[in-house]
């Protein structure tokens, strides 16, 4: 019976043209990091499948290496367009293609250097091809590098001239890299401009560190235009927030200071000055006089201003700029008199609070919004919700972005204001915010804030720096304003158990989020329990049945023994009973169950003896004695305990124990 149940399919014949040859080695490429996106763009899904050369290289790198395709394209669009005449004749056709490919290849011989790049596009050819290997590749790279050894200043800036240089650079060898971003100083800042050759100088900076000093200090005096260049903008941010170290990402700040930090600031490169540099603001302060150091955040600031008023140009969401805002709010604090300081950070947020929503998605970004929002009034921080209430679901999704949103849980007074323009935003996206860490941790700080269970002590501390400023604004109670947001998120929650809790409880997501929910949730939960324990009694459970699954089986255990279990301690950490009642919980579990189902757990393959065993500890614990009769009437026949004994499950021993206790 069983061989007729075996599929009728065989393997193919072995091709005739003898054994099939080994795959070629083919060096790795490994995945380049990139920016993180401002939550006011749209998510863009990358196609993994792409075989685009450009797949591994930085933001905007899409045009970076054009197909073949597109650059006969290109190079087609140089002949004059001329009216779509087709000769009924064919071999007129055929002549008149001819004389058209005659007069392009003449344009093409006219332009300058269009042998070198015929003789450096035939070994180009060769050196991008993916599916070679890497000494076959290597050879190739050394061809090309002979060909335009002496002449890339020349040639770069054309855009497929543009493509064979970064070929040499992307499979080059250090010293191929180094050779070209030594023949190129001198042009990177013209270089970055460029809308083709851009990309060369985002791959020099990150391929060649032992040049990287000296070009970013090509950009010097430059950097506040460059920014606001519609080319040159990403490189910069590229190079700040991906591979700049702390000293050279200071040779990008230093404009911000203005004129007068950057003639007196010492550029010698010695290790006291790079050590000093690496202070930023603070650093080029040291020492100065009140009237410098006002000077100083009086360029700083009109500095930051232009930034703001050409939003348009992007320069807003890039991390210089708001490491620059965080430096300048640090240095206000260093001004004797509060007023100044209160007056200078007031400024300073009327001028930038419409583009809060562009600079969350930054360690710096998230910072200085997170400070807005513990030194501002009751206005100011409505004004900021407002302006981020559009982006709340992509904030909950980014590891810096919803730090800002816990902030602004812990010190906003107005839980009614929270509860309309967070909260229920918030609650309303659980279903797509609990499969992802960071979706899971936004719905659990509206429950357990800063619990060490769902965050990181790094995420603790960070969220712990507006504390003390929170102390002087808020006029609120913490406690009383957690348990505020807490009742205010419970009932959108619970519902949300209550309807889609049959899914839930198959995904260990799903069982992390609802343990959370039912133990610290405030309300009616009469629904989402029953929902639970139905599940559990429901004759057609699909396989594997949910006690089967670890993280189900603990959530249920968690449930019974009224909190988490402390590893540190090896103690239950028990919620108030006013929150969660796992005597009465445990009462309805005998009530809905029944017998068939909860005896199917602990005999046989079952592995429910340890739940079992949890619900007997928390009868006991109770106060009904209905539950603890029924379970001895279940577990009280003598075939009952001999099956337990026979069988080989898990915990049968700690299932006797209590069962003798009822």
């Amino acid at each position: 019976m069983a061989a007729s149940q075996k599929s009728n399919k065989k393997r193919s014949a072995p091709s005739q043209a003898g054994p099939k040859a080994k795959k070629a080695h083919l060096e790795s490429t490994k995945t380049d990091k990139k920016r993180s996106r401002p939550i006011t763009q749209p998510l863009v899904v990358e196609d993994a499948g792409s075989d685009s050369e450009s797949g591994t290289d930085n933001i905007g790198d899409e045009v970076e290496f054009e197909d073949d395709d597109a650059e006969d394209a290109e190079q087609a669009m140089e002949v004059d367009s001329t009216p779509d005449q087709r000769p009924k004749d064919p071999n007129a056709a055929r002549e008149s293609h001819k004389a058209q490919k005659v007069l392009q290849d003449q344009r093409r011989a006219a332009k300058p250097h269009s042998t070198l790049l015929v003789d450096a596009k035939k070994v180009w050819s060769l050196a991008r091809q993916k599916n070679i290997p890497s000494a076959e590749r290597q050879k190739h790279v050394k061809d090309l590098m002979n060909v335009i050894r002496g002449k890339v200043t020349d040639i770069v800036f054309k855009h497929d001239a543009s493509r064979i240089v970064q070929t040499a650079v992307k499979y080059g060898g250090q010293k191929e890299r180094d050779e070209i971003a030594a023949e190129l100083k001198g042009k990177y800042k013209e270089l970055a401009q460029n809308k083709y050759s851009k990309f060369l100088v985002t791959k020099l900076i990150r391929l060649c560190p032992t040049h990287r000093p000296s070009i970013l200090l090509e950009f010097q005096s430059y950097v506040l235009r460059l920014l606001l260049h519609r080319e040159a903008s990403s490189v910069l941010a590229d190079a700040f927030e991906l591979y700049a170290n702390a000293y050279e990402r200071t040779i990008l700040l230093r404009e911000f200071y203005g004129k007068e930090a950057a003639l007196f600031s010492l550029t010698s490169g010695s290790e006291g000055e790079k050590e000093r540099a690496k202070k930023g603001l603070n650093g080029v302060l040291e020492g100065s006089d009140i009237e410098r150091k006002r000077r100083i955040l009086g360029a700083v600031k009109e500095n930051l201003i232009t930034i703001f008023n050409n939003s348009d140009k992007g320069a807003v969401t890039h991390g210089v700029v708001h490491r620059a805002l965080w430096e300048y709010l640090t240095a206000v604090t260093t001004l004797p008199e509060e007023a100044e300081q209160e007056k200078l950070r007031r400024e300073m947020f009327d001028s930038c609070q419409e583009v809060l929503a562009e600079m969350v998605h930054t360690k710096d970004g998230s910072r200085v919004v997170r400070e807005f929002l513990a030194q501002g009034t009751a206005k100011d921080r409505k004004q900021i919700l407002k302006v981020l209430k559009p982006h709340i679901e992509r904030m909950c999704l980014d590891d810096e972005a919803q730090l800002v949103l816990f902030t602004a849980i812990d010190v906003i007074d107005d839980t009614k204001l929270l509860s309309k323009s967070l909260i229920s935003l918030i609650t309303a996206s659980a279903t797509k915010l609990y499969t992802s860490t960071q979706g899971r941790r936004s719905l659990l700080y509206l429950l357990v804030p800063r619990t060490r269970r769902h965050f990181t002590p790094a995420q603790v501390a960070s969220l712990s720096e507006t504390d003390e400023v929170r102390s002087r604004t808020s006029k609120k109670n913490a406690t009383s304003r957690e348990e505020e947001v807490r009742r205010a998120a419970s009932e959108d929650l619970i519902h949300w158990v209550e309807q889609s809790g049959e899914e839930l409880i198959r995904e260990p997501t799903g069982c992390l989020i609802i343990a959370e929910i039912m133990l610290y949730g405030e309300g009616d939960k009469s629904g989402a329990i029953q929902m639970l324990l139905k599940t559990l009694a429901s004759p057609s459970i699909p396989d594997p049945h949910p006690i089967d699954l670890p993280p189900t089986s603990r959530l249920y255990k968690s449930l019974l023994q009224g909190g988490h279990y402390n590893h540190t301690t090896n103690t239950i950490e028990r919620v108030p009973t006013t929150s969660w009642d796992s005597s009465a919980f445990a009462d309805q579990f005998v009530r809905v169950v029944g017998r068939e189902p909860s005896v199917a757990m602990c005999v046989g393959n079952g592995n429910g003896a340890f739940l079992v065993a949890e619900l007997c500890e928390a009868l006991i614990r109770g106060e009904s004695n209905y539950g603890r009769q029924k379970v001895k009437e279940w577990f009280g026949s003598p075939d009952v305990v001999k099956q337990i004994e026979a069988s080989e499950v898990k915990g049968k021993k700690v299932l006797l124990e209590k069962l003798e206790l009822l």
